[in-house]
Protein backbone atom coordinates (compact mmCIF):
# COMPACT_ATOMS: atom_id res chain seq x y z
CA UNK A 1 0.00 0.00 0.00
CA UNK A 2 1.29 3.19 -0.79
CA UNK A 3 1.38 5.58 2.06
CA UNK A 4 0.91 9.69 1.77
CA UNK A 5 1.74 11.49 5.10
CA UNK A 6 0.52 14.74 5.48
CA UNK A 7 -0.39 17.27 8.48
CA UNK A 8 -4.19 17.28 9.73
CA UNK A 9 -4.99 20.86 10.95
CA UNK A 10 -8.80 20.57 11.88
CA UNK A 11 -10.58 20.88 15.45
CA UNK A 12 -9.96 17.44 16.22
CA UNK A 13 -6.57 17.07 16.42
CA UNK A 14 -3.59 19.59 16.97
CA UNK A 15 -1.05 20.67 14.08
CA UNK A 16 1.51 18.28 14.90
CA UNK A 17 -0.87 15.34 14.90
CA UNK A 18 -0.05 12.83 11.33
CA UNK A 19 -2.66 11.19 9.41
CA UNK A 20 -2.35 8.46 7.11
CA UNK A 21 -3.85 8.14 3.48
CA UNK A 22 -4.29 4.57 2.41
CA UNK A 23 -4.54 3.57 -1.27
CA UNK A 24 -4.78 0.17 -2.65
CA UNK A 25 -2.33 -1.76 -4.50
CA UNK A 26 -4.10 -1.98 -7.55
CA UNK A 27 -4.25 2.03 -7.78
CA UNK A 28 -0.78 2.26 -7.36
CA UNK A 29 0.10 -0.30 -10.20
CA UNK A 30 -2.24 1.76 -12.09
CA UNK A 31 -0.69 5.11 -11.57
CA UNK A 32 2.91 4.26 -11.62
CA UNK A 33 3.30 6.34 -14.99
CA UNK A 34 2.03 9.71 -13.19
CA UNK A 35 4.47 9.48 -10.44
CA UNK A 36 6.01 12.97 -11.56
CA UNK A 37 1.82 14.46 -10.85
CA UNK A 38 1.57 12.42 -8.06
CA UNK A 39 4.82 14.16 -6.71
CA UNK A 40 3.45 17.68 -7.81
CA UNK A 41 -0.02 16.79 -6.02
CA UNK A 42 2.03 15.84 -2.77
CA UNK A 43 3.95 19.12 -3.34
CA UNK A 44 0.61 20.95 -3.68
CA UNK A 45 -1.10 19.66 -0.51
CA UNK A 46 2.27 20.56 1.72
CA UNK A 47 1.91 23.95 0.21
CA UNK A 48 -1.63 24.20 1.31
CA UNK A 49 -1.35 22.43 4.73
CA UNK A 50 0.96 24.97 5.56
CA UNK A 51 -1.17 28.01 4.74
CA UNK A 52 -3.83 26.32 6.63
CA UNK A 53 -1.78 26.02 9.59
CA UNK A 54 -0.44 30.11 9.74
CA UNK A 55 -3.99 30.86 8.97
CA UNK A 56 -5.33 28.81 12.10
CA UNK A 57 -2.04 29.57 14.37
CA UNK A 58 -3.15 33.42 13.67
CA UNK A 59 -6.71 32.51 14.83
CA UNK A 60 -6.09 31.19 17.80
CA UNK A 61 -3.84 34.57 18.70
CA UNK A 62 -5.77 37.37 20.89
CA UNK A 63 -7.81 39.18 18.20
CA UNK A 64 -8.99 41.97 21.30
CA UNK A 65 -6.89 43.50 24.39
CA UNK A 66 -8.71 44.68 27.35
CA UNK A 67 -7.13 47.70 29.15
CA UNK A 68 -7.82 48.60 32.43
CA UNK A 69 -7.74 52.74 32.60
CA UNK A 70 -7.68 55.00 35.42
CA UNK A 71 -8.45 58.61 36.03
CA UNK A 72 -8.84 60.84 38.84
CA UNK A 73 -12.09 63.68 38.36
CA UNK A 74 -11.61 67.20 39.75
CA UNK A 75 -13.03 65.98 42.81
CA UNK A 76 -10.16 63.48 43.39
CA UNK A 77 -12.38 60.27 42.95
CA UNK A 78 -9.82 57.99 41.04
CA UNK A 79 -12.30 55.93 38.44
CA UNK A 80 -11.41 52.88 36.24
CA UNK A 81 -12.97 51.71 32.82
CA UNK A 82 -12.18 48.92 30.65
CA UNK A 83 -11.27 49.89 26.65
CA UNK A 84 -10.63 47.06 24.12
CA UNK A 85 -9.01 47.72 21.04
CA UNK A 86 -7.68 44.80 18.29
CA UNK A 87 -4.17 43.96 17.08
CA UNK A 88 -4.12 46.43 14.79
CA UNK A 89 -4.81 48.92 16.75
CA UNK A 90 -1.75 48.52 19.39
CA UNK A 91 0.31 47.93 16.32
CA UNK A 92 -0.96 51.43 14.61
CA UNK A 93 -0.60 52.91 18.70
CA UNK A 94 3.06 51.49 18.20
CA UNK A 95 3.53 52.97 15.08
CA UNK A 96 2.76 56.44 15.54
CA UNK A 97 3.49 56.89 18.74
CA UNK A 98 7.07 57.13 19.23
CA UNK A 99 9.28 55.21 21.81
CA UNK A 100 9.48 58.00 24.43
CA UNK A 101 5.93 59.06 24.58
CA UNK A 102 4.68 55.66 25.20
CA UNK A 103 7.13 55.58 28.20
CA UNK A 104 5.20 58.12 29.75
CA UNK A 105 2.36 56.80 28.86
CA UNK A 106 3.28 53.82 31.16
CA UNK A 107 5.32 55.79 33.93
CA UNK A 108 1.45 57.04 35.08
CA UNK A 109 0.86 52.83 35.43
CA UNK A 110 0.66 51.23 38.49
CA UNK A 111 2.41 48.01 39.02
CA UNK A 112 -0.07 45.65 38.71
CA UNK A 113 -1.43 47.49 34.96
CA UNK A 114 2.33 47.41 34.39
CA UNK A 115 2.67 43.59 34.68
CA UNK A 116 -0.72 43.13 32.42
CA UNK A 117 0.41 45.67 30.06
CA UNK A 118 3.94 43.73 29.48
CA UNK A 119 1.30 40.76 28.62
CA UNK A 120 0.09 42.22 25.51
CA UNK A 121 2.75 42.13 23.07
CA UNK A 122 6.44 41.99 22.71
CA UNK A 123 6.76 45.26 22.01
CA UNK A 124 4.79 46.46 24.94
CA UNK A 125 6.74 44.11 27.31
CA UNK A 126 9.66 46.26 26.62
CA UNK A 127 7.74 49.03 27.48
CA UNK A 128 6.01 47.98 30.65
CA UNK A 129 9.53 46.83 31.86
CA UNK A 130 11.60 49.38 31.04
CA UNK A 131 13.54 50.69 34.24
CA UNK A 132 12.29 54.22 34.18
CA UNK A 133 8.53 53.23 34.46
CA UNK A 134 9.70 51.38 38.05
CA UNK A 135 11.11 54.25 40.08
CA UNK A 136 8.52 53.86 42.92
CA UNK A 137 7.54 50.92 44.23
CA UNK A 138 5.55 49.67 46.94
CA UNK A 139 4.50 45.65 47.38
CA UNK A 140 2.85 45.94 50.49
CA UNK A 141 -0.06 44.92 48.84
CA UNK A 142 1.91 41.44 48.00
CA UNK A 143 3.79 41.22 51.11
CA UNK A 144 2.55 37.71 51.61
CA UNK A 145 3.49 36.71 48.15
CA UNK A 146 6.90 38.82 48.27
CA UNK A 147 10.13 36.72 48.30
CA UNK A 148 13.68 37.42 48.57
CA UNK A 149 14.27 36.68 44.95
CA UNK A 150 11.27 38.79 43.48
CA UNK A 151 13.94 41.60 45.00
CA UNK A 152 16.55 40.25 43.55
CA UNK A 153 14.90 40.02 40.25
CA UNK A 154 13.46 43.54 40.56
CA UNK A 155 16.85 45.01 41.46
CA UNK A 156 18.68 43.94 38.40
CA UNK A 157 15.55 44.96 36.30
CA UNK A 158 15.23 47.92 37.86
CA UNK A 159 18.99 48.56 38.81
CA UNK A 160 19.74 51.97 38.93
CA UNK A 161 16.14 53.68 38.19
CA UNK A 162 14.78 52.69 41.60
CA UNK A 163 14.38 55.52 43.84
CA UNK A 164 11.64 54.25 46.58
CA UNK A 165 10.93 50.67 47.21
CA UNK A 166 8.40 49.71 50.33
CA UNK A 167 8.61 46.48 51.40
CA UNK A 168 6.42 47.23 54.42
CA UNK A 169 5.13 43.76 55.88
CA UNK A 170 6.79 41.55 53.58
CA UNK A 171 8.48 38.77 56.13
CA UNK A 172 10.22 36.57 53.87
CA UNK A 173 12.82 39.08 53.06
CA UNK A 174 16.09 38.62 54.40
CA UNK A 175 19.77 40.25 54.57
CA UNK A 176 20.86 37.55 51.49
CA UNK A 177 18.17 39.50 48.99
CA UNK A 178 19.16 43.11 50.57
CA UNK A 179 22.61 42.72 49.77
CA UNK A 180 21.74 42.21 46.67
CA UNK A 181 19.31 44.79 46.48
CA UNK A 182 22.10 47.26 47.54
CA UNK A 183 24.87 45.78 45.64
CA UNK A 184 22.17 46.60 42.40
CA UNK A 185 20.08 49.57 43.33
CA UNK A 186 22.74 52.24 44.35
CA UNK A 187 20.35 55.34 43.81
CA UNK A 188 17.99 54.25 46.41
CA UNK A 189 16.28 57.39 48.18
CA UNK A 190 13.73 55.71 50.15
CA UNK A 191 13.68 52.49 51.98
CA UNK A 192 10.52 50.78 53.56
CA UNK A 193 11.50 48.04 55.94
CA UNK A 194 8.68 48.01 58.46
CA UNK A 195 7.60 44.76 59.54
CA UNK A 196 10.60 43.05 57.96
CA UNK A 197 11.49 40.98 60.74
CA UNK A 198 14.24 38.68 59.10
CA UNK A 199 16.36 41.69 58.45
CA UNK A 200 19.73 42.04 60.31
CA UNK A 201 22.57 44.25 60.95
CA UNK A 202 23.78 42.84 57.81
CA UNK A 203 21.13 44.77 55.57
CA UNK A 204 22.43 48.15 57.13
CA UNK A 205 26.03 47.16 56.83
CA UNK A 206 25.09 46.43 53.08
CA UNK A 207 23.27 49.61 52.62
CA UNK A 208 26.21 51.61 54.38
CA UNK A 209 28.27 50.18 51.79
CA UNK A 210 26.77 50.71 48.36
CA UNK A 211 23.39 52.97 48.90
CA UNK A 212 25.66 56.49 49.65
CA UNK A 213 21.93 58.55 48.49
CA UNK A 214 19.74 56.72 50.73
CA UNK A 215 17.38 59.53 52.72
CA UNK A 216 14.97 57.63 54.33
CA UNK A 217 14.90 54.15 56.09
CA UNK A 218 12.21 52.90 57.96
CA UNK A 219 13.34 49.92 60.12
CA UNK A 220 10.42 49.78 62.34
CA UNK A 221 9.39 46.29 64.23
CA UNK A 222 13.02 44.94 63.08
CA UNK A 223 13.16 43.57 66.29
CA UNK A 224 17.11 41.96 65.62
CA UNK A 225 18.67 46.09 64.58
CA UNK A 226 21.27 46.37 67.68
CA UNK A 227 23.55 49.05 68.25
CA UNK A 228 25.75 47.81 65.60
CA UNK A 229 23.62 48.88 62.34
CA UNK A 230 23.63 52.38 63.51
CA UNK A 231 27.53 52.13 63.55
CA UNK A 232 27.69 50.66 60.43
CA UNK A 233 25.25 53.39 58.41
CA UNK A 234 27.64 55.89 60.74
CA UNK A 235 31.22 54.26 59.97
CA UNK A 236 30.54 53.07 56.28
CA UNK A 237 29.36 56.06 55.02
CA UNK A 238 32.23 58.23 56.92
CA UNK A 239 34.64 56.43 55.43
CA UNK A 240 33.28 57.26 51.98
CA UNK A 241 33.13 60.89 52.49
CA UNK A 242 36.83 60.95 53.95
CA UNK A 243 37.66 59.05 50.34
CA UNK A 244 35.70 61.80 48.54
CA UNK A 245 35.11 65.14 50.39
CA UNK A 246 34.29 66.89 47.06
CA UNK A 247 31.15 64.65 47.03
CA UNK A 248 29.68 63.93 50.70
CA UNK A 249 26.85 65.76 50.25
CA UNK A 250 25.26 62.58 49.04
CA UNK A 251 26.34 59.82 51.52
CA UNK A 252 24.06 58.12 54.43
CA UNK A 253 25.82 60.23 56.76
CA UNK A 254 23.04 62.78 55.81
CA UNK A 255 19.74 61.06 55.59
CA UNK A 256 17.00 62.98 56.70
CA UNK A 257 14.48 59.87 58.35
CA UNK A 258 15.77 57.29 60.45
CA UNK A 259 12.68 55.46 61.85
CA UNK A 260 13.32 53.02 64.49
CA UNK A 261 10.22 52.34 65.92
CA UNK A 262 9.92 49.36 68.65
CA UNK A 263 13.76 48.28 67.65
CA UNK A 264 13.86 47.20 71.13
CA UNK A 265 17.88 46.60 71.01
CA UNK A 266 19.37 50.14 70.12
CA UNK A 267 20.73 51.54 73.05
CA UNK A 268 22.59 55.14 73.36
CA UNK A 269 25.69 53.66 72.51
CA UNK A 270 24.17 53.06 68.68
CA UNK A 271 22.33 56.18 69.02
CA UNK A 272 24.87 58.44 69.43
CA UNK A 273 27.03 57.19 67.41
CA UNK A 274 24.30 57.47 64.43
CA UNK A 275 23.99 61.19 65.57
CA UNK A 276 27.33 62.29 65.66
CA UNK A 277 27.49 60.77 62.11
CA UNK A 278 24.09 62.24 60.73
CA UNK A 279 24.00 65.76 60.58
CA UNK A 280 20.72 66.63 58.58
CA UNK A 281 18.67 64.32 60.11
CA UNK A 282 15.23 65.93 60.05
CA UNK A 283 12.92 63.57 61.52
CA UNK A 284 13.54 60.55 63.68
CA UNK A 285 11.66 58.01 65.23
CA UNK A 286 12.65 56.19 68.67
CA UNK A 287 9.04 55.32 70.39
CA UNK A 288 9.46 51.95 72.04
CA UNK A 289 13.12 52.34 72.28
CA UNK A 290 12.69 51.74 75.75
CA UNK A 291 16.62 51.70 76.43
CA UNK A 292 16.86 55.32 75.27
CA UNK A 293 18.03 57.75 77.66
CA UNK A 294 18.99 61.82 78.14
CA UNK A 295 22.32 61.03 76.18
CA UNK A 296 20.46 59.99 72.80
CA UNK A 297 18.73 63.18 73.03
CA UNK A 298 21.99 64.96 74.02
CA UNK A 299 23.73 63.82 71.15
CA UNK A 300 20.45 64.27 68.98
CA UNK A 301 20.64 67.89 69.98
CA UNK A 302 24.08 68.43 69.19
CA UNK A 303 24.33 67.25 66.57
CA UNK A 304 21.54 67.05 64.51
CA UNK A 305 19.82 70.80 64.32
CA UNK A 306 17.77 70.75 61.61
CA UNK A 307 15.49 68.46 63.27
CA UNK A 308 11.91 68.76 62.44
CA UNK A 309 9.95 65.42 64.49
CA UNK A 310 11.03 63.56 66.92
CA UNK A 311 8.53 60.72 67.96
CA UNK A 312 10.04 59.25 71.38
CA UNK A 313 6.61 58.12 72.82
CA UNK A 314 7.31 55.46 75.36
CA UNK A 315 10.84 56.53 76.44
CA UNK A 316 10.60 56.46 79.38
CA UNK A 317 13.66 56.73 81.08
CA UNK A 318 14.65 60.44 79.27
CA UNK A 319 13.61 63.39 81.44
CA UNK A 320 13.97 67.74 81.16
CA UNK A 321 17.56 67.65 81.09
CA UNK A 322 17.53 65.75 77.56
CA UNK A 323 14.61 68.00 76.37
CA UNK A 324 16.37 70.83 77.33
CA UNK A 325 19.60 70.58 75.43
CA UNK A 326 17.13 69.26 72.77
CA UNK A 327 15.36 72.34 72.63
CA UNK A 328 17.78 74.50 72.49
CA UNK A 329 19.75 73.08 69.61
CA UNK A 330 17.03 72.35 67.46
CA UNK A 331 14.94 75.57 66.89
CA UNK A 332 13.16 74.38 64.07
CA UNK A 333 11.30 71.57 65.80
CA UNK A 334 7.55 71.26 64.58
CA UNK A 335 6.48 67.97 66.11
CA UNK A 336 7.12 65.98 69.36
CA UNK A 337 5.25 62.94 70.58
CA UNK A 338 6.46 62.63 74.26
CA UNK A 339 3.62 60.01 75.11
CA UNK A 340 4.25 58.08 78.40
CA UNK A 341 7.42 60.00 78.88
CA UNK A 342 6.79 59.87 82.54
CA UNK A 343 9.51 61.65 84.29
CA UNK A 344 8.91 64.82 81.80
CA UNK A 345 7.77 68.10 83.67
CA UNK A 346 6.76 71.28 83.17
CA UNK A 347 10.07 72.67 82.73
CA UNK A 348 10.22 70.70 79.55
CA UNK A 349 7.62 72.95 78.29
CA UNK A 350 8.91 76.37 79.47
CA UNK A 351 12.36 75.54 77.51
CA UNK A 352 10.11 74.45 74.49
CA UNK A 353 8.09 77.41 74.40
CA UNK A 354 11.19 79.85 74.19
CA UNK A 355 13.41 77.62 72.15
CA UNK A 356 10.81 76.32 69.43
CA UNK A 357 8.51 78.89 68.10
CA UNK A 358 7.55 76.23 64.85
CA UNK A 359 6.21 73.78 67.08
CA UNK A 360 3.03 72.74 65.20
CA UNK A 361 1.79 69.35 67.13
CA UNK A 362 2.87 68.72 70.92
CA UNK A 363 1.75 64.96 72.38
CA UNK A 364 2.19 64.94 76.37
CA UNK A 365 -0.60 61.99 76.61
CA UNK A 366 0.08 60.49 80.12
CA UNK A 367 2.61 63.00 81.22
CA UNK A 368 1.20 62.77 84.64
CA UNK A 369 3.07 65.41 85.81
CA UNK A 370 2.63 68.75 83.53
CA UNK A 371 0.58 71.06 84.96
CA UNK A 372 -1.43 73.61 84.21
CA UNK A 373 1.31 76.59 84.34
CA UNK A 374 3.41 74.08 81.97
CA UNK A 375 0.00 74.55 79.56
CA UNK A 376 0.40 78.48 80.57
CA UNK A 377 4.22 79.15 79.25
CA UNK A 378 3.08 77.19 76.04
CA UNK A 379 0.43 79.26 74.86
CA UNK A 380 1.64 82.57 75.91
CA UNK A 381 4.97 81.61 73.76
CA UNK A 382 5.24 82.51 70.03
CA UNK A 383 4.73 79.01 68.47
CA UNK A 384 1.39 79.41 71.24
CA UNK A 385 0.13 82.04 69.47
CA UNK A 386 1.11 81.74 65.78
CA UNK A 387 1.83 78.22 65.11
CA UNK A 388 0.04 75.24 67.73
CA UNK A 389 -2.40 73.12 66.20
CA UNK A 390 -2.63 70.04 68.24
CA UNK A 391 -2.04 69.67 71.80
CA UNK A 392 -2.96 66.03 72.69
CA UNK A 393 -3.37 65.94 76.89
CA UNK A 394 -5.26 62.48 77.91
CA UNK A 395 -4.59 60.76 80.77
CA UNK A 396 -3.18 64.04 82.50
CA UNK A 397 -4.35 63.70 86.30
CA UNK A 398 -2.99 67.67 86.77
CA UNK A 399 -4.84 69.33 84.09
CA UNK A 400 -7.82 71.44 84.82
CA UNK A 401 -10.19 73.93 83.19
CA UNK A 402 -7.50 76.55 83.63
CA UNK A 403 -5.58 75.06 80.94
CA UNK A 404 -8.77 75.30 78.34
CA UNK A 405 -8.42 78.97 79.81
CA UNK A 406 -4.59 79.42 78.49
CA UNK A 407 -5.40 77.80 75.28
CA UNK A 408 -8.20 80.53 74.20
CA UNK A 409 -4.75 82.13 73.15
CA UNK A 410 -3.84 79.50 70.48
CA UNK A 411 -5.85 80.99 67.70
CA UNK A 412 -4.73 78.12 65.47
CA UNK A 413 -5.47 75.52 67.53
CA UNK A 414 -7.62 72.61 65.55
CA UNK A 415 -7.29 69.68 68.56
CA UNK A 416 -7.58 69.14 72.05
CA UNK A 417 -6.82 65.28 73.37
CA UNK A 418 -8.47 65.33 76.57
CA UNK A 419 -9.68 61.89 77.51
CA UNK A 420 -9.71 60.96 81.58
CA UNK A 421 -8.61 64.15 82.41
CA UNK A 422 -11.13 63.94 85.61
CA UNK A 423 -10.86 67.54 86.54
CA UNK A 424 -11.99 69.03 83.21
CA UNK A 425 -15.17 69.97 82.89
CA UNK A 426 -18.27 70.44 80.53
CA UNK A 427 -18.40 73.80 81.22
CA UNK A 428 -15.07 74.88 80.27
CA UNK A 429 -14.97 72.71 77.13
CA UNK A 430 -17.89 74.86 76.15
CA UNK A 431 -16.33 78.18 76.71
CA UNK A 432 -13.25 77.55 74.82
CA UNK A 433 -15.91 75.86 72.22
CA UNK A 434 -17.26 79.52 72.64
CA UNK A 435 -13.76 81.12 71.75
CA UNK A 436 -12.28 78.75 69.40
CA UNK A 437 -15.24 77.26 67.12
CA UNK A 438 -13.75 75.35 65.04
CA UNK A 439 -12.17 73.54 67.61
CA UNK A 440 -12.27 69.70 68.10
CA UNK A 441 -11.93 68.64 71.59
CA UNK A 442 -11.92 65.14 72.03
CA UNK A 443 -12.98 64.04 75.78
CA UNK A 444 -14.84 61.20 77.78
CA UNK A 445 -16.49 62.05 80.46
CA UNK A 446 -17.84 59.22 82.67
CA UNK A 447 -21.50 58.61 83.99
CA UNK A 448 -21.91 59.61 87.44
CA UNK A 449 -22.37 57.12 90.18
CA UNK A 450 -25.76 56.32 91.31
CA UNK A 451 -27.10 57.10 94.89
CA UNK A 452 -26.60 53.50 97.01
CA UNK A 453 -29.95 52.10 97.47
CA UNK A 454 -32.70 52.79 100.00
CA UNK A 455 -32.36 49.24 100.96
CA UNK A 456 -28.79 48.62 100.60
CA UNK A 457 -29.22 45.62 98.24
CA UNK A 458 -28.62 47.42 95.43
CA UNK A 459 -25.61 47.21 92.54
CA UNK A 460 -23.02 49.71 93.35
CA UNK A 461 -20.98 51.51 90.69
CA UNK A 462 -18.03 52.91 90.23
CA UNK A 463 -17.54 56.56 88.40
CA UNK A 464 -16.14 54.84 85.30
CA UNK A 465 -18.24 52.06 84.66
CA UNK A 466 -21.77 52.11 83.08
CA UNK A 467 -23.96 48.54 82.54
CA UNK A 468 -24.67 47.50 79.12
Amino acid sequence: MLLLLFWLCDGSRTAASPGFLRLPAQTRTARRPHVTAARLSHNSLIASVDKTRKRRCAQRLPRTVFIFDTATDMNGITKGRFEVFSNSDEALINKKLPKELLLRIFSFLDVVTLCRCAQVSKAWNVLALDGSNWQKIDLFNFQTDIEGRVVENISKRCGGFLRQLSLRGCLSVGDASMKTFAQNCRNIEHLNLNGCTKITDSTCVSLSKFCSKLRHLDLTSCVSITNHALKALRWGTASKALSRAHDNQHAIMHSKILNYYYTFQITDDGFVSLCRGCHKLQMVCVSGCSNITDASLTALGLNCQRLKILEAARCSHVTDAGFTVLARNCHDLEKMDLEECILVTDNTLVQLSIHCPRLQALSLSHCELITDDGIRHLSSSVCGQERLQVVELDNCPLITDITLEHLKSCQHLERIELYDCQQVTRAGIKRIRAHLPEIKVHAYFAPVTPPPSVHGGGQRLCRCCVIL
